[in-house]
């Protein structure tokens, strides 16, 4: 139990690097957190920083929910590797390296399904990058992705077998990620949410 604990505790903190604030810092001498949506995750970056730091940032937040579902399996603990990669989207949203301002999970998310399902993350990357593509909104392709996700369990659960762990967690994943982006569904509506310009 006491491993459990701390295995979680890892993926906490894992999810609690800021990767913005570290690029921004280190890199530019900016703190993304004062600009855009002062937000730390993947998007603020691109939209304070650029492409590049985005990309890094993005990866970054992709890794950490990767490396903290690995984790049951590095350490051979019987737990599901899931439950580590929720506590890496808690430490990202909410960062105690971070005065607890955070992303929006979406990249963290990502890494997740990286880790416990290769095909559904290759799938809702495709499906990102064509939201992206035809409606120039990083949000909006965000949540689209989070709900691809959960169809393609759905789907994947109909077809063969049910996966109902990951059902769960992507399906609370994809609820997550749109409650963190309440504001951006508003400025959509409103047509006041910025558009990317580099694609």
């Amino acid at each position: 139990m006491i491993q459990i604990i701390l295995v979680l505790f890892l993926a906490y903190l894992l999810g609690s690097i800021p990767s913005g604030l570290i690029v921004g810092k280190t890199f530019y001498k900016v703190d993304i957190r004062e600009h855009g949506s002062g937000n730390l995750g993947g998007t603020n970056t691109f939209r304070t920083l650029g492409v590049k730091a985005g990309l890094a940032v993005t990866l970054a937040d992709i890794l950490k929910g990767t490396l903290a579902a690995a984790l049951p399996v590095i350490f051979h603990l019987d737990m599901n590797p899931l439950l580590a990669g929720i506590f890496a989207v808690v430490g990202h949203t909410y960062p105690i390296f971070a005065g607890f301002r955070g992303g929006k999970a979406v990249a963290t998310s990502g890494g997740i399904v990286l880790f416990a399902a290769p095909y559904m993350f290759l799938t809702v990357i495709v499906v990102f990058f064509i939201s992206l593509y035809l409606s120039k909104y990083v949000s909006l392709s965000s949540m689209i992705a989070g709900i691809t996700a959960v169809l393609f369990a759905i789907i994947s659960g109909l077809v063969r077998d049910w996966d109902i762990p990951l059902l769960i967690v992507v399906l609370f994943l994809a609820v997550f990620v749109i409650f963190r982006h309440r504001a951006n569904i508003k400025r959509i509506i409103n047509k006041t949410e910025p558009k990317i310009k580099w694609l």
